[in-house]
């Protein structure tokens, strides 16, 4: 006979595997959209190989970030198991939301949001983290990719034109070439797998540990974040399956055709400032937006600023990254009001 317990637990454990197929589809995009705009890589390819890079940042690059959404934005004693099965729903709804308008999404904006709907309601917000680093990061990380982007891809989509011994479609064929571009790739997926996990991961863990009235010490926090991750990261493989390639094509194929250089040049500025994030501070931040601006970026200096900002799927995308977080903090709030006048939620 399975435990009261058990099957208390195994509702938010369901709607975090939920959220985690749909974040495994929004984040193949920023991925994979490089090295397949480049074709370079056969799209049936990349749900296993995500999956498998996810996994490892998860383990050997999430606890700041699991820490963080854990308790680092509301107390980590209020996630209770009907909190966070809010939360979980609420993040989970907005990102399914924008894979369904094939747009990939920034799911820890997503997640952020969705933690503020409770904590606004119950006047219980940790602001110091919240409006000192994390918002802050999630401006200036996707200016410094565009910039980055931008400046070096005035410099590679230059030496090739005017070099007469090498020209860009060679190196488009070039097999080593090729297998760099999907090495940064891989990079990508690690590094999202450093940030992204914990955004189900980290309220999974404070629920878990609630409910069992187990003291959040460092080793115990550790060792259930661990068993959560167990669980959550391989549904990204899942998610990258059912919604990745749709999304990657919009990102890797509707804004700028992207060759090889320019999409290890992508992979690697995005991919390094997102583990800058993770490993320092442990801050949940839009590795979508980073890679979108750094695709922008680089676009610009292929095809010139006005006709990159024009496309009709860059309008898309920069829409969606509004409503998405707003959806989720909306969704989470109404459904936590619903919770607390019927009292399923009491802190």
């Amino acid at each position: 006979m399975i435990s009261p317990m058990f099957s208390i637990l195994l509702i938010p454990f369901l709607a975090a595997m939920f959220m985690a197929i749909n974040m495994g589809g929004s984040g193949t995009a920023p991925s994979f959209s490089a090295a397949y705009g480049s074709d370079i890589i056969r799209k049936d390819l990349i749900p296993g190989i995500f999956g498998l890079f996810v996994f490892a940042g998860a383990i050997l690059a999430g606890k700041k970030v699991v820490l963080t959404i854990g308790k680092g934005i509301i107390p980590a004693d209020t996630m209770t198991f009907a909190l966070t099965t809010i939360i979980l729903f609420a993040i989970a709804i907005s990102l399914l939301a924008a894979n369904l308008l094939g747009v990939p999404q920034s799911t820890s904006q997503s997640t952020v949001f969705a933690l503020m709907g409770p904590a606004v309601y119950f006047k219980i917000l940790k602001t110091d983290k919240l409006f000192f680093e994390i918002i802050p990061t999630w401006f200036i990380t996707p200016i410094a990719a565009f910039v980055i982007s931008l400046i070096i891809g005035l410099i590679i989509y230059r030496f090739p034109r005017e070099s007469v011994r090498i020209t860009f479609q060679e190196l488009a064929h070039h097999r080593i070439f090729s297998f760099i571009v999907i090495a940064a790739s891989c990079y990508v997926a690690f590094a999202i797998g450093s940030n992204n996990v914990a955004n189900a991961a980290g309220p999974l863990t404070s629920m878990v540990l609630t409910e069992l009235d187990i003291c959040a010490s460092g080793d115990k926090f550790l060792i259930v974040m661990i068993l959560t991750t167990l669980i959550i990261a391989p549904c990204f493989g899942i998610g990258s399956s059912l919604f990745g390639i749709r999304v990657t094509e919009t990102t890797g194929k509707e804004i700028v055709t992207i060759g090889p250089l320019g999409a290890t040049v992508i992979s690697m500025v995005t991919a390094s400032l997102l583990l800058i994030a993770s490993i320092s501070k442990g801050i949940p931040t839009s590795l979508v937006q980073m890679n979108a601006a750094a695709i922008i970026g680089l676009g610009m200096s292929k095809e010139g600023a006005k006709k990159i900002l024009l496309r009709t799927s860059l309008r898309k995308i920069f829409l969606l990254w509004i409503i998405s977080p707003l959806l989720a903090f909306t969704l989470s709030l109404a459904l936590t009001v619903i919770a607390s006048y019927l009292g399923y939620v009491n802190l």
